[in-house]
Order: structure tokens, then C-alpha cells, then sequence
């Protein structure tokens, strides 16, 4: 090892310890922020919807504008087409966030038990080291797809902010977790 590359790794080193008040701090915000939202997870899906439709709307605007802007390829129909189905999935989601965020949870819930039966799927054809982990993970993300199924679309409205709130505050801990490792690091 080079004195360089050594000095370098003690600077990324310093430069950790002395940030840990800063994943505390986000860390402390992200959790604050998720404890605030399950107070209300009804209102934290329509939020989450408005700020979903709101990027699409953006989205479109932005893909219309490109369409203008190429016009001289030929394709600027195309473009400025695929913009106004954008705009209109944008102001569908914006006119009925409830019926959107129903959509998006069944998404969601066809998407995790997918990722499940992959990983049921490796967990039994690898056997490899810890592959019942990999299999009790598949197994927890099937079962969560069918009961959020089964319980859709009544389930809908508080699913989604449910998760949302449920990743803030876990986020949140990790963060404030590194942190306090790091200034315990800094201290040693």
C-alpha cells in the first residue's frame, strides 16, 4: 500500500466519523416523517398519489416539449402523442387519487409476490449457503401479495401509506443507526 492510497482511505475514514451528526440528524427527520404519516395513512396515499400525478403531469409537459423540439425527425407526432396519454394518466391520477392509489397497490402486490416466487424459485434450484433465509424471504413476500390481494380494493387506501410510513421510519432508524455507530467509531 502507497502512502497515498493510505492517506486517502484515513481522509474517507475522518470524513465518515465527522459526518455522523448529519445521518442522525436526516436519519431523525426521515422517521419523524414516517411517524407523522401513519398517524394518517388515508391521507398519506392521496399525497403520495397527488405527488406521483404531479411528476407525470411534469413528465408530459416535459415530453411535449421534446416532441416540438424533434420535429424535424419525423416522429414528432409519435412524441407529442405518447406526451398527451402522459398528461391524460397524469389528470386521471390527479382527478381520482383514491382509484389511482387502488391501481398502484395491486401493482405493488403483483409486483412483491413476482419477486417472491423468484425467489422461492433460486432459493429451492441453488440450495446454496443460506438459502432458507432466501426461501423464508420468498415465501413472507408471497404471503404479503395474497393478503394484500385478497384484501383489495378496501385495503387499498391505507396499503400504500402504510408502506410509505412504514419505509420513512425504518429508513429513518437505519440512518440514525449508522450514525451513532459512526460517532462511536469517531470516539475510539
Amino acid at each position: 500500500m502507497t502512502a497515498n492510497t493510505f492517506e486517502a482511505q484515513v481522509r474517507v475514514r475522518w470524513l465518515d466519523t465527522e459526518s455522523w451528526s448529519w445521518f442522525v440528524g436526516i436519519g431523525a427527520a426521515l422517521a419523524l416523517l414516517g411517524l407523522l404519516a401513519s398517524a394518517n395513512l388515508l391521507l398519506t396515499a392521496i399525497a403520495a398519489t397527488y405527488v406521483l400525478g404531479a411528476a407525470m403531469f411534469a413528465g408530459g409537459i416535459l415530453m411535449l416539449v421534446h416532441g416540438f423540439g424533434v420535429r424535424r425527425w419525423g416522429w414528432a407526432v409519435f412524441w407529442a402523442l405518447s406526451a398527451l396519454l402522459y398528461l391524460a394518466a397524469a389528470a386521471a391520477v390527479l382527478k381520482e387519487p383514491l382509484l389511482a392509489a387502488s391501481v398502484i397497490v395491486l401493482i405493488l402486490a403483483a409486483s412483491v409476490g413476482a419477486s417472491g416466487l423468484v425467489r422461492i424459485v433460486v432459493a429451492v434450484g441453488a440450495r446454496t449457503h443460506g438459502w432458507g433465509w432466501m426461501l423464508a424471504s420468498g415465501l413472507i413476500s408471497v404471503a404479503a401479495a395474497f393478503l394484500i390481494a385478497i384484501g383489495w380494493p378496501a385495503n387499498a387506501v391505507w396499503v400504500l401509506g402504510f408502506i410509505l410510513a412504514f419505509d420513512l421510519v425504518f429508513q429513518g432508524t437505519m440512518l440514525m443507526l449508522v450514525g451513532f455507530t459512526l460517532k462511536g467509531q469517531r470516539a475510539a
